[in-house]
């Protein structure tokens, strides 16, 4: 237990720059009391004592801003940064070294039974305000961009923008430099392509015409 608080704490010292002391996260930071608290309600959850593991949660929900529902399975070295309104579904599986910002929302859409809620691998990222809903599967190294809505599987080392989600492939290594908001936008690329096409049709119908005009000057 004490190996595994030890590790929460690095990996805030870690990632937060913000963060002056170890004592400072462990009594002021919100993201950290609710992963402390979850540790404790899931190892209720898991053996049977249901009542009480919601009532940890719960009350770690009203201190902190973060709802994690005790059946929510999560890795090592996970980082809530902020977390104000972020919500972790039942079923929700997280891998270890993954990122949250504030506002994200690991949820259901309602229409699925059993596995309802999304599945995350090792060093994800999923940036402020997105949302993943449904039991998707987000791999690797990947990377949700801030307001995102993932409703389909993102493969690993990937890049996913926008409503919904696009992905754009990084590459078979991991993603180090990037972060929530600096990312590729496959809307833009794709906007961009499309109107190289239309100059290539406009030349060539440009072509056609004059081709057209020459036989026709010819046969006059």
């Amino acid at each position: 237990m004490f190996d595994r608080m030890r590790e929460d704490i690095a990996a805030f010292r870690d990632r937060d720059p913000a963060a002056a002391s170890n004592l400072e996260i462990v009594l002021l930071y919100p993201g950290y009391r609710a992963i402390r608290a979850h540790r404790k309600a899931h190892w209720f959850q898991t053996k049977g004592m249901t009542f009480a593991a919601r009532w940890i949660s719960q009350r770690a929900s009203r201190k902190t801003g973060i709802e994690i529902h005790p059946g929510a399975t999560i890795g090592r070295r996970f980082f809530i940064d902020h977390g104000t309104g972020v919500v972790i579904g039942e079923t929700t599986e997280i891998g270890d070294d993954v990122t949250l910002y504030q506002g994200v929302t690991l949820g259901g859409t309602g229409k699925d039974v059993g596995k309802r809620h999304p599945t995350l691998g090792n060093n994800v990222m999923v940036g402020s305000g997105a949302k993943v809903l449904g039991p998707v599967t987000i791999g690797d190294n990947t990377r949700i961009a801030a307001g995102a809505v993932v409703l389909k599987d993102i493969p690993s080392d990937a890049t996913a923008v926008g409503v919904p989600a696009h992905v754009v492939r990084i590459g078979g290594k991991r993603v180090t430099d990037l972060d929530q908001i600096h990312v590729p936008d496959p809307v833009e690329q794709e906007i961009r392509r499309l109107k190289a096409r239309v100059e290539e049709l406009e030349e060539k119908l440009g072509v056609c015409c004059r081709e057209t005009e020459d036989d026709e000057t010819n046969e006059e």
